[in-house]
């Protein structure tokens, strides 16, 4: 099957391999994190009850950046709150997406309006999400991405394949490969228990100021109609994350009281020397 992608073109920053430690990286074909574009940093990721989450800032700007960590082009689908990041669809794995180069690093920034700009994202309450403003808010707080390898073209049969041995009487042909599906199926079923056990999100993302981001298009084949990988990250507010535990909280050790906090710990005054033995 093939499928109309956009490629990630101006958009796309250095080919150079960045490392990142496990805890700060979701996904095996991708490496996922979340920027705050108003201080460039890398929001810090928490792993709670088998999920990724980031804590978000009210009114921040932020971007999803994606790195290919192979040495093939890759598609990713990349979807916010349930929604479509390109065609503002509610999400589905067969929906265009982004491709990236092998080792290509690229930051999506907002909502894709055309091939020229995109509307910003920006963490906002919950009612004044764009998913919620569109009638969908049943998704929010939540940032996915389907990753899907190339198809290659198949190689010639070699010469010698119509002379194979024919199986001998009463043996059974070789039967094909058992699919990996279920193990996929279990793990999603799993997840679709911790999601439904988790607390609500209260923080969305909303459609902010335009601004340019361009890309081009290009022609990408799925080697599956299935992802080889689905990457969530749900965020909320750090309020929000330190009340589920998702935040570890340290909790201070308290102090006596002090009737003069600010006083110096002495009198300032040259100290006694020891008492004679």
């Amino acid at each position: 099957m093939k499928a109309l992608a956009t490629l990630l073109g101006a958009l796309a920053l250095s080919g150079g391999v960045l490392l990142a430690s496990p805890a700060q990286a979701a996904g095996q074909w991708f490496d996922v994190h979340v920027i705050d574009r108003d201080s460039g940093s890398r929001l810090p990721l928490y792993r709670h009850d088998g999920q990724w989450w980031v804590a978000g800032r009210p009114g921040a700007r932020y971007a999803i950046e994606l790195r290919n960590t192979s040495g093939t082009r890759l598609l990713g689908v990349v979807s916010v709150d349930g929604v479509n990041v390109i065609s503002g669809e509610t999400a589905d794995w067969q929906q265009s997406g982004y491709v990236l180069a092998p080792h290509q690093r690229a930051q999506i920034t907002g909502w894709r309006k055309s091939e020229a700009e995109v509307a910003a994202f920006h963490f906002t309450a919950l009612p004044h999400a764009y998913a919620t403003r569109t009638g969908r808010p049943e998704h929010v707080g939540v940032i996915g991405v389907a990753v899907f390898r190339e198809r290659t073209p198949a190689p010639p049969p070699p010469e010698w394949s119509e002379h194979r041995r024919a199986p001998a009487a009463g043996e059974a042909p070789p039967s094909p490969a058992a699919p990996a599906a279920a193990a996929a199926d279990s793990e999603s079923g799993a997840a679709s228990r911790r999601e439904a056990q988790a607390a609500a999100p209260r923080l969305g993302t909303g459609h902010g100021a335009r601004e340019p981001a361009w890309v081009t298009r290009t022609r990408f084949e799925r080697r599956s109609s299935q992802p080889d990988e689905v990457i969530a990250i749900r965020y909320d507010s750090r309020e929000n994350l330190l009340a589920m535990g998702v935040i570890p909280q340290h909790p201070r050790q308290a102090q006596a009281p002090r009737p003069f906090p600010d006083a110096p710990p002495g009198p300032g005054y040259t100290p006694d020397p020891p008492a004679w033995r």
